[in-house]
């Protein structure tokens, strides 16, 4: 999900993109908001440039084959270091999964 999310000509993605090796999920979110917190090995690798503090590092809309939009995923930094992921649905008619939302981001053009 994080290198359907990531793009390759953004240079704060391509730096997150080189922590995605050193990455373990650490934690899931127990609401059911499909949240998973990160453990990362921060001597392993640089920060990204995104400054200091919480930030969306990036961001993209979920859209379905018919083109309805349920939902979002975001990816958050703390300190330039890749820190959490959440999927997040803004539809009660359509589940929003982080399988769907996988399905979703590899099939939009």
């Amino acid at each position: 999900m994080l290198a359907a999310v990531l793009d390759t000509d953004n240079p704060v993605h391509v730096a997150l993109r080189r922590q995605v090796p050193h990455l373990s999920v650490r934690a899931r979110c127990t609401c059911g908001c499909d949240t998973a917190y990160f453990g990362l090995g921060t001597s392993e690798v640089e920060p990204a440039p995104t400054g200091p503090g919480t930030v969306v590092a990036a961001e993209a809309q979920l859209v379905t084959e018919a083109g309805e939009c349920p939902g979002e995923v975001l990816v958050f930094t703390q300190g330039g270091y890749l820190s959490w992921l959440g999927v997040r649905s803004w539809s009660d008619g359509i589940e929003v999964t982080p399988a769907a939302a996988c399905h979703w981001l590899q099939t939009r053009s």
